[in-house]
């Protein structure tokens, strides 16, 4: 057998019809992504496996928002390289934009490939010859709206995530992700609705908008209202949620819109970071506590029975307690129904990470913070389910175990029934009961 470095070339795997596997990192933009470069190989010269059932050819589809992100894919690659040292890996996405020839150190990996050009994998794939040197393929990202070559159906997930938009021109200190994703650009308006109707004539009945900042999408006069809209009219199309939106990006008649629509999810993800003046400063962001807090109450007045979450970073460049304690203080005070908490990492391309060490914070202090914020969120989690409690919602089913169905109400709450029936990819009408850990049990109205 031939040698390619130090790892041996199956010449049959060449012969034969090629396993090619997916993984995929991060957020949702990220699985919408996925799910579109697998149609790619579809058929043909390909059989689609899972990653554990040792294929060819494994796509990662890498995050890098944290050096967790950063950790996962290496230890990822040393795993599946380790248990299958035959397999070619492909990693793909934002790490491997900003990383580059770091990345190809790992083992296996015949290609990185960033964001520009990862949607092509499968034809960079077929257009290199079994055993060929790694090849780097990390372009500039250029700022023009796109389409999407293939439509994102995702026959293991009942929801689907509907890319519209995809990178940002806000810089935040603590983020690489416009160096990683490149500047903001939508989507083309008729391909979305195009994808859509493929994707609910596919059986998706709930839509997920995702993008790196979605309340910034244009495209000629159109907004993201103008999306929802349109959205609206697609026939078997039963929910639309929107997935993280920045707050200075959200129009009120979104709020408007999610007040009265039968389609559109009330359900706002709204990224607050931080509750400290001071520290929102150090970040960049473009809005003050006070103006956060007086959007939150106008969509938190608006919406009957709206679920609002958000994100914290913990442990951000100059979080003394006082300022911990100003952020503690407006979570706890704000109708927020969960928020995800993030600890502090320093990221190459950010503006924070060349902040004086002085200002760091421990990690052991980062730790504790973090567990205190969670266990809010847990108990803010079962104050906002309990409010449902005796009433009638619609849950959309997503699996089954153990004779146990969940699903989603449009609200985000996770609920939870017994029931020999097939209910998949229902919608149904569910008398919500008692509250189940981060779930709530309920029975199915007849």
């Amino acid at each position: 057998m031939p040698q390619r470095g130090n790892r041996i070339v199956n010449c049959e795997t060449a012969k034969r019809r090629k396993r090619v596997a997916f993984y995929t990192f991060g957020c949702r933009l990220n699985q919408a992504e996925t799910a579109i470069i697998e149609k790619g190989f579809a058929g043909g010269d390909f059989e689609v496996v899972d990653y554990r059932q040792g294929p060819d050819l494994l796509v990662v589809n890498t995050c890098t928002v944290t050096e967790n992100g950063d950790a996962d894919t290496r230890r990822l690659v040393n795993r599946i390289a380790r248990d299958n040292p035959d397999v070619r890996i492909a990693l793909v996405g934002c790490q491997a934009q900003v990383q580059k020839e770091k990345l190809l150190d790992l083992p296996n990996i015949d290609w990185v490939v960033g964001n520009a050009r990862k949607m092509e994998m499968a034809r960079i794939v077929r257009e290199s010859p079994w055993g060929t040197p790694p090849q780097l393929i990390t372009p500039t990202i250029k700022k023009e709206p796109f389409t999407i070559p293939f439509p994102g159906v995702d026959a293991r997930h009942t929801r689907a995530n509907l890319k519209i938009q995809d990178g940002c021109d806000f810089f935040c200190s603590f983020c690489e992700i416009p160096y990683a994703r490149g500047r903001a650009r939508s989507r083309d308006f008729a391909d979305i609705l195009d994808e859509a109707q493929h994707l609910t004539r596919a059986g998706h009945h709930e839509l997920v908008l995702t993008g790196i900042n979605i309340g910034t999408y244009r495209e000629e006069e159109r907004d993201l209202v103008a999306v929802i809209r349109a959205l609206a009219e697609v026939p078997d199309l039963w929910r639309i949620r929107i997935s993280s939106i920045e707050p200075t990006t959200i129009a009120h008649a979104v709020l408007e819109d999610m007040a009265q629509s039968e389609k559109l999810c009330r359900h706002l993800h709204i990224p607050l970071q931080a509750g400290s003046e001071a520290i929102l400063s150090a970040m960049q962001r473009k809005y003050s506590v006070g103006e956060f807090r007086d959007f939150l109450m106008l969509a938190h007045r608006t919406i009957p029975g709206v679920c609002l979450g958000t994100d914290v970073i913990v442990g951000f460049p100059g979080e003394d307690e006082a300022a911990f304690e100003e952020s503690y203080a407006l979570l706890l005070d704000l109708p927020f129904a969960y928020f995800h908490v993030f600890s502090y990492s320093d990221r190459d391309h950010a503006k924070a990470s060349s902040y004086e060490a002085a200002l760091k914070v421990a990690p052991e202090v980062i730790k504790e913070r973090s567990r205190r914020l969670r266990e809010l969120s847990n108990r803010k989690r079962r104050v906002y389910q309990e409010t449902f409690l005796g009433t009638e919602q619609l849950v959309l089913f997503e699996q089954h175990k153990k004779g146990v169905w969940s699903g989603l109400t449009d609200t985000y709450i996770r609920v939870e029934v017994r029931s020999e029936q097939a209910l998949k990819n229902q919608l149904l009408p569910v008398r919500l009961e008692r509250l189940a850990g981060q779930n709530v049990e309920g029975r199915l109205v007849d």
